[in-house]
């Protein structure tokens, strides 16, 4: 029988029934729902609403769902939602004592507080993938300090850079994805229980105990509201998004660094795949389905929006609508995650490769600019300079690094023979030691203000 049933003189038709069920992908709130339900029980029987047996029996009742759901003995299955499906279990269990959980609460206020608890966890959970990303980043940073590679703008080789400052860039990515989950986390440790179905409810009860309990910081403090807000939901996949732009982007890089026109770092073979009728082939499959699997995230976040903004107040069906698209992305954000953090950790870096590809491409020629800028010729007029100095190389089919001093001074007579150091990659990227830059020393402090920043979290 449904919780709702003593209104109607017809049952609801099956196949009513079977679209309106939410029990196939909301069981998975069952920790959630038992965990809230004992916090409810011992707040009406600390405030004389229930009797102390009747709230002994309702713990040790729900303790046993829980341990029986575990342990996998038990399926929840058979009701509307998992919470019809708890209470309903209880009820066989232990009688009407399991009738008189429900008092003081509404399935509106319920709801709002299981799925507030789950994705308090989700987001811990988000959290600790996301350091453990950090990690291996800054040690491979660690690693590529004495790396040079090109650094790019419009796909086209820019300056030369350290390699420990282009991991920290991610880094600094992921540093962001962290923040936002934190600040998501105080929003959404606010507990709506108490609110019943939207107007509070008249019993005496004490919403601080049961906070206290549930380990919330603050209680809601509009029952409308608190019955309809959704907003953690969209933030949470707001936050899931842009780590997936970020993995994404990851993923773009580590898919031309690996191929043959660049070569800068190789996948494991335990990380690659072949083709089933190119034998030469090694596919970064991985990094390209984590690439694909952004978007599918970002659909979710769409559909939350979608379904939030044309609600009025308060609680509305509609809202069953905000957890199958939260547990696809949060699987697909964590799995994600953990498969490119083992990729990194294992992803090798091709140093001479790299060392070389950073000296093509004319890379170091706002190196030659600065010097002359640096010896009192007017930035526009080096620039200039320097651009004629790129075009006689492309005439002669030379490189900056292959020029003679003579050949220098023949575009400008303030050429020193220290000129012929400076156009070179690893003396370029040393150039740089502003903060955040790709000299040796700003490259370390780099790392060192990652490690600190995520000690934070």
């Amino acid at each position: 029988m449904k919780l709702w049933q003593g209104r109607f003189d017809k049952a609801l038709s099956a196949d009513a029934d079977a679209f309106n069920q939410s029990l196939p992908f909301d069981k998975r709130l069952y920790a959630a729902d038992i965990t809230a339900s004992v916090a409810h029980a011992r707040m009406l029987g600390k405030c004389k609403i229930l009797k102390e047996e009747d709230v002994k029996r309702i713990v040790e009742g729900l303790e046993g769902i829980l341990s029986d759901l575990k342990a996998g003995t038990l399926e929840a299955e058979g009701a509307e939602d998992i919470h019809s499906f708890v209470e309903g279990e209880l009820t066989r269990r232990i009688g009407d004592a399991g009738k008189r959980l429900h008092t003081a609460r509404s399935r509106n206020d319920q709801v709002a507080t299981d799925f507030r608890l789950y994705v308090r966890e989700s987001v811990d959970r988000a959290t600790e993938l996301l350091k453990g990303l950090v990690l291996a980043l800054v040690e491979k940073a660690e690693g590529a300090l004495e790396y040079i590679l090109p650094g790019f703008t419009h796909l086209r080789k820019a300056q030369p850079i350290r390699g420990a400052q282009y991991f920290n860039a991610y880094s600094e990515m992921f540093l962001r994805d962290l923040g936002r989950f934190r600040d998501l986390r105080e929003r959404v440790n606010v507990m709506p229980l108490g609110s019943a179905a939207l107007a509070g409810t008249s019993y005496p009860i004490d919403r601080e105990y049961t906070k206290e309990l549930l380990g919330f910081a603050e209680i809601s403090q509009n029952a409308l509201d608190a019955v309809s807000d959704r907003d953690f939901v969209a933030e949470y996949l707001f936050a899931a998004s842009l780590s997936m732009t970020h993995l994404s982007r990851l993923c773009e890089d580590t898919i031309l660094y690996t191929s043959d026109e660049f070569g800068y770092f190789e996948i494991p073979d335990e990380y690659s795949t072949g083709s089933s009728i190119m034998p030469q082939k090694k596919n970064p499959d991985l990094p390209e389905l984590v690439r694909g699997k952004a978007g599918r995230v970002y659909g979710h976040l769409m559909a939350i929006l979608t379904t939030l903004k044309g609600l009025p107040l308060a609680y509305n069906k509609d809202l069953q609508e905000d957890k199958e698209g939260f547990f696809d992305a949060e699987e697909t954000l964590f799995s994600c995650l953990t498969i490119y953090t083992a990729l990194i950790e294992k992803l090798r870096l091709c140093p001479e490769r790299m060392l070389q590809a950073a000296g093509e491409g004319f890379s170091t020629a706002t190196d030659v600019a600065d010097y002359l800028a640096k010896h009192g010729v007017p930035f526009r007029d080096a620039h200039a300079a320097t651009g004629k100095l790129v075009r006689y190389c492309i005439e002669e089919g030379k490189t900056l690094e292959t020029l003679t001093l003579e050949e220098f001074r023949s575009i400008s007579p303030v050429f020193g023979e220290d000129i012929l150091r400076a156009v070179t990659a690893r003396a370029s990227a040393e150039a740089r030691g502003s903060v955040g830059g790709s000299s040796h020393k700003a490259a370390l402090e780099g790392i060192a203000s990652v490690k600190r920043r995520l000690a934070a979290f």
